[in-house]
């Protein structure tokens, strides 16, 4: 599907973090565009913090991603790893926290009730567009099935499975020499 050129960072970025954290692409899509921002970008809050780069990370965040060697420089930056971050925070949302799969997706936002009620409406009719746009352009279709005489299709989101392991951000100087933080996540009884 053709896509205007400054759009094709945000989704093929955005589809490939979906994909290694194993969240749905429609809500990872949503959360981009909804963030809306820019390689290099910088916003002022009305409370003296910043939101930064294309997924616009605040920066009272990037004081718990210091200790990975995380910096603003680093999710200010053009190319796939602000997206690939921004997988990693959502997943930790959707399999830690509670309420609604959009409840939590809302809290990449915030987790106080009013502004999360606002992103979680937006956030819900983006990802329904992105759906769309993901099922017209990428042709799909459903092979998990529940064992049983039923055998009944999965919805399209997965509920959250507590038994898989959080995905683990490795500190970055130990691999200065690679320009992103390479991240793994395992299944249990997988190599």
């Amino acid at each position: 599907m053709d896509l205007p050129p400054y759009l094709h960072e945000r989704v093929t970025c955005s589809i490939a973090a979906a994909a290694q954290y194993g969240i749905p692409a429609n809500i990872m899509l949503a959360v981009a565009e909804k963030e809306g921002g820019k390689a290099g970008q910088w916003v002022r809050n009305a409370n003296g913090t910043h939101d930064v780069g294309p997924l616009q990370f605040n920066t009272a965040y990037l004081s718990q991603l210091a200790g990975y060697g995380i910096t603003a420089v680093d999710v200010a930056a053009a190319g796939c790893y602000p997206y690939q971050l921004a997988a990693w925070r959502l997943r930790q949302h959707i399999m830690q926290d509670g309420g609604d799969l959009w409840t939590r997706c809302a809290n990449f936002h915030s987790r106080t009730p009013r502004f999360n009620a606002k992103y979680r409406e937006d956030l819900v009719r983006k990802a329904g567009k992105w759906a769309q746009w993901l099922v017209a352009g990428y042709p799909t279709q459903s092979v998990v099935t529940r064992p049983g005489p039923a055998s009944n299709v999965l919805p399209d989101t997965v509920p959250v499975q507590p038994d898989i392991p959080k995905p683990q951000l490795q500190p970055k100087k130990a691999l200065a020499r690679f320009p992103y933080v390479p991240r793994a996540l395992t299944e249990r009884g997988q190599p």
